[in-house]
């Protein structure tokens, strides 16, 4: 039986796993599950591939097992540069859509679990799905100890691992169903929205929808306000027993701008919410903030700034994310922040996040890591050119990846495709809005913390969303969201379920829901979507 890693019938090749090329076939025959363990390739080599019957399944890096349809589990290694280790994992349903579904990860890399969240959806839904370890073993909170004395893998984590396996993927379906996939999409949050756009800015021809939540695109000045976080919550001994104090005040001063009072603060560009109302009279006590406790508050609202020029580094928390500040605080002190730090920019185990200078170490660590890790290239016209669609989602109140951080990749992206002599400072005009809309779209979840959870919309079926805008020329005006409490992955793919009890609209930025004044406030029905009353917004 042919082999279809091999060149035949005159197919255009090249290397699998180059960075910019992808082995394309001409009519390649398919070769039944377990014949695929005797695939090769340059660099590439295939280590399990077993049909998996229908029932319960335990996938890698997990420990709980999950109900599966019968599918087909090829996994294996990729080795592009000498010191290279990316595993990856392709599973094929028996019953396919004619598509591919690529799962992103999460942290610095968790092996297989992050992907595997959202795999296990995508292939309920037909999709062939893949997943990579990024290159390294699964770590343990956000150990990047991996990269020390190894720049390839810190490549690998950055980019390249994701981009290897969409190449092989794409082979390896096309070796098992003869043909496809006729689509591709990715999905992920958190480092799986960084991921997402650095696929859609270093390779448009990857995907041709991508979905990214929570996107960590701006990974070294994060690293930089996670440190800036941890400082000012330690040094002022805030303890996590008043977050509640200062989340139920923001409340209080915001939750009623939008005319319902329901838990959530709906747009917190318009809260100008003042800590400083809470400071205690006399001494500490368990109802009120210390001088230095109101001034820690501020400093997370704000986010770091530059100590000699006093300009922002990276935007700071939302009013309404109180409640996940201990994010930054121990078993984890100071976040992803540190071992940035420690092993991509200094090399040295060593080092003491409390000697970071937000000045020179800052902007040091943005030109060494910056050009590797970050994806905030506003370009995406060679994504757009081609057909490429993205979705970008963000929880208001996410406490781990600041959500200002995707208005302002958004704006970016606007402010690139428009005429030459308008001021970054300027606000968008409608027509920048409408350019970039025709291919990237960012909606914001108010309420939800860090890629799923809160009181208020949790669960959105966002590849539906994509599906139509790709497939159909629908784009998404709006997408209605539900309270499930789903998991992260299947709450980007599931539909308000039959009676749900409380649903709202999701709307592209820079527009809000509306309550329409008559009706439910927890019916989507009711809800409109129009321009934000923020003066900030757009800005």
């Amino acid at each position: 039986m042919p082999n279809p890693l091999i060149p035949r019938f005159g197919a255009t090749v090249c290397l699998v796993l180059s960075l910019n090329c992808v082995i394309t076939l001409a009519h390649a025959a398919t070769i039944p599950c377990e014949g695929l363990r005797g695939l090769t390739a340059p660099n590439v080599s295939i280590t399990l591939a077993t049909t998996v019957p229908a029932g319960s399944f335990l996938p890698p890096d997990t420990a709980a097992p999950v109900t599966m349809p019968a599918f087909c589990r090829v996994a294996g290694v990729a080795s592009p540069m000498a010191d290279s280790t990316i595993k990856f994992e392709v599973w094929m349903p028996l019953s396919w859509n004619g598509k591919l579904d690529s799962g992103g990860n999460g942290g610095y890399g968790r092996g297989f679990a992050l992907p595997v969240d959202f795999m296990v959806p995508a292939l309920h839904r037909g999709y062939a799905v893949a997943g990579t370890d990024m290159g390294h073993p699964l770590t343990v909170g956000y150990d990047a100890s991996w990269a020390y004395g190894k720049p390839t893998k810190i490549i690998d984590w950055a980019y390249q691992a994701n981009h290897v396996t969409a190449g092989v993927a794409k082979t390896i379906i096309k070796a098992f169903y003869g043909d496809g996939p006729h689509l591709s999409y990715f999905t992920g949050c958190s480092d799986g929205g960084h991921e997402a756009l650095m696929e859609a800015q270093r390779f448009p021809d990857d995907y041709d929808g991508i979905i990214g939540g929570a996107l960590a695109n701006n990974w070294s000045l994060q690293s930089a306000a996670h440190v800036w976080q941890a400082r000012a919550l330690i040094n002022s001994a805030l303890p996590t027993s008043k977050f509640p104090l200062i989340h139920n005040a923001a409340l209080a001063a915001c939750d009623a701008l939008d005319g319902i009072r329901d838990g959530i603060i709906e747009n917190p560009l318009r809260c100008n919410f003042d800590p400083g109302v809470l400071q205690c009279d006399g001494a500490d006590g368990p109802n009120c903030l210390t001088a230095a406790q109101v001034d820690a508050v501020r400093k997370m609202y704000s986010g770091p700034v530059n100590p000699r020029t006093g300009a922002p580094i990276y935007p700071g928390e939302e009013p309404g994310s109180e409640l996940g500040w201990s994010f930054t605080l121990p078993p984890t002190p100071g976040g992803i922040g540190p071992q940035f730090y420690k092993y991509f920019v200094y090399q040295n185990p060593s080092w003491d996040m409390n000697t970071l200078d937000f000045d020179y170490d800052v902007t040091y660590g943005q030109a060494v890591g910056g050009p590797i890790v970050d994806s905030t290239n506003p370009d995406l016209r060679a994504f757009e050119e081609r057909g490429g669609k993205f979705i970008m989602y963000h929880g208001w109140a996410d406490q781990a990846i600041n959500p200002r951080n995707s208005a302002n990749y958004f704006e970016s992206v606007a402010r690139s495709i428009a005429p030459a002599n308008r001021s970054d400072q300027a606000p968008l005009s409608p027509s920048q809005i409408k350019q970039t809309q025709q291919f990237l779209r960012l909606f914001f979840i108010p309420g939800m913390p860090h890629c799923l959870g809160g009181p208020g919309v949790d669960t959105f079926d966002a590849l539906s969303a994509l599906e139509n805008w790709v497939e159909r020329g629908i784009a998404p005006d709006e997408i209605i969201g539900s309270h499930t409490g789903a998991s992260i992955g299947p709450n980007i793919m599931t539909a308000p379920p039959p009676g749900s009890s409380f649903t709202r609209p999701l709307c592209p930025y820079p527009q809000v829901a509306h309550y329409n004044g008559h009706g439910s406030t927890s019916d989507a029905s009711n809800f409109s979507c129009g321009n934000s009353q923020s003066d900030d917004a757009g800005n």
